[in-house]
């Protein structure tokens, strides 16, 4: 077995004093998780909120606050200097005073500005925020990666034995065509070489080569077709089911020339409501632990938590995050 994903990462950030940002520092397992980091170092937590408030948080749930960096967006000293960058940011599109407003009541919105003036390495969030109320300040303010089109979100996904997959697009595109799919494809390559996996990628669908009929198919096996356009190294396989991509035994009666059907460990999802069920169910049946989402294609790291998560799943998405600002 390769080395895991969070161990790969955690040797990546050690002794670079990464800073990560937790927007919501009244929830007790964004508190745990910062104070976990803290203690061990391996990266550098900030806070943001009332200090007097995240102190009776701490108390409640018997945790020791010490020297944690805790910002509260309405007293930061640097705050007249934050609007400027904001607005400027924004291009004509935010008023000083509609930034003023946001950077003082919206926690996403300062948390994504300390990352965007490279006050922070990366910042987490969604423990109390819907993905939108996080995703949506980043696509403003930090926007993406040259030559990417658009974001999106993947889940790490490991099983009881410790196998490692990813799943995309399961947070931010409801509904994907084939140069999209393409493109999230590639990424998603790209993020899994980045956790040390070596990506065999499978392009989802009802379908193994045309053995159904219909556009739903056809639009996967043509995003196939531009994915190697677009990298023509990319080890890619598409329209093909899910049991042909991942069983060797059914890959041989499927697709017996493909070089990723029965070893697929990127898996992309033709839709939004495709990826979301298909990771559940993995996770509630399959008794895989998720991790994510996580997204790419920004220009610096934004992670969004799912509002079900622990204390453990915090932490664990700060370390990946800290690696993705490397």
């Amino acid at each position: 077995m390769p080395q895991g994903i969070l161990e790969n990462a955690k040797e990546a950030i050690s002794g670079k004093g990464l800073k990560i940002v937790l927007p919501e520092g009244n929830d007790p397992r964004i508190l745990e998780a910062a104070l976990r980091h803290k203690e061990e170092g391996l990266l550098t937590p900030i806070v943001l909120g009332d200090q007097g408030e995240i102190q009776k948080v701490a108390d409640k749930n018997g945790l020791k606050l010490g020297d944690l960096k805790i910002i509260n967006p309405a007293y930061y000293e640097e705050f007249d200097k934050l609007v400027e960058d904001f607005v400027e940011a924004r291009k004509g599109k935010t008023s000083k005073e509609e930034a003023e407003f946001l950077l003082k009541t919206n926690v996403n919105y300062f948390g994504v500005m300390l990352v965007k003036t490279g006050l922070v390495d990366g910042m987490v969030s969604g423990a109390v925020h819907t993905t939108g109320d996080t995703i949506r300040p980043a696509l403003q303010i930090i926007k993406t990666k040259p030559g990417v089109k658009r974001v999106s979100g993947i889940m790490v996904m490991i099983s009881p034995e410790g196998k490692q997959l990813l799943f995309a697009d399961t947070a931010v595109n409801i509904t994907l065509q084939s140069d999209e799919l393409a493109d999230v494809a590639v990424e998603t390559a790209k993020s899994a070489k980045s956790f040390g996996m070596d990506p065999y990628v499978a392009l989802l669908s009802f379908s193994t080569h045309g053995s159904a009929k219909h556009d739903l198919a056809t639009k996967v096996a043509r995003a196939k077709e531009i994915a190697l356009e677009l990298d023509p190294e990319i080890k890619v396989e598409g329209e093909i089911q899910f049991d042909a991509a991942i069983d060797p035994e059914t890959a041989k009666q499927k697709a017996p020339n493909s070089e990723v059907a029965g070893k697929a460990n990127v898996f992309i999802f033709p839709d939004l409501q495709a990826g979301n069920i298909g990771y559940k169910i993995a996770q509630r049946l399959g008794g895989y632990k998720a991790l994510g989402p996580i997204l790419q294609g920004l220009n610096a790291p934004v992670n969004d938590l799912s509002r079900g998560c622990s204390a453990q799943d915090v932490y664990e998405i700060s370390i990946i995050t800290a690696s993705q600002a490397l």
